[in-house]
């Protein structure tokens, strides 16, 4: 589709892909894309089911200066343990991302959530992926059992939201979820009344 000065005016978005690995968690493709100038290039594209995360409270929102659930995890890609919020892919495309957030919370740290809230939705590195984590509170947490999968390494450890914040603050967590989620937080929900619409 063109205008009258021959300049390309159908939409932006792929033209065509080619699979260049088809892994357990992520699909990589190089992707011919038109622009929104109606030019086109090739893009490498990594494809992900995405995953729910949950910034555990082991009591409640409300308080001033509430624990936070956090996991010591190793991570081979970031070169040893990262301090994390509870976070994992969906069973299958069909699970609801709240379903994946409870699951997850109680496979990683043996706890479950009896309130569970959506906070928001994070587009990791829109850059060259399409991987979406879905943020969400869990309050008033009571026992569950931990089922951990097969390589994972975590050991749970509860410190204040204070302490949490300062953790960013220092450098200690650097996992983005994990810093996105307590910095959302800390502007939003924790110490508030009403927090959530």
């Amino acid at each position: 589709m063109s205008d009258s000065t021959g300049r390309d005016t159908a939409p932006p978005g792929m033209i065509s892909s080619r699979k260049v690995h088809d892994g357990y968690v992520v699909k990589m493709s190089v992707d011919t894309v038109r622009f929104p100038d109606g030019t086109t290039g090739d893009l490498d594209m990594i494809r992900h089911p995405g995953a729910a995360a949950v910034l555990a409270l082991p009591g409640s929102a409300t308080e001033k200066d509430p624990e936070v659930l956090l996991l010591r995890q190793y991570r081979y890609a970031a070169g040893g343990y990262l301090y994390e919020i509870p976070a994992g892919l969906p069973l299958g495309p069909d699970e609801p991302w709240e379903e994946c957030a409870r699951r997850e919370l109680e496979e990683e740290t043996g706890q479950k959530a009896t309130r569970l809230s959506h906070l928001a939705r994070l587009d990791i590195a829109p850059g060259f992926t399409d991987v979406v984590i879905h943020l969400f509170l869990a309050e008033m947490l009571v026992p569950g059992q931990v089922m951990l999968d097969e390589h994972e390494f975590v050991e749970p450890l509860r410190v204040r939201f204070s302490e949490a914040l300062e953790m960013t603050r220092t450098g200690a967590i650097t996992d983005v979820k994990t810093v996105a989620a307590l910095l959302y937080a800390a502007a939003f929900v924790v110490g508030k009344d009403g927090r959530r619409a």
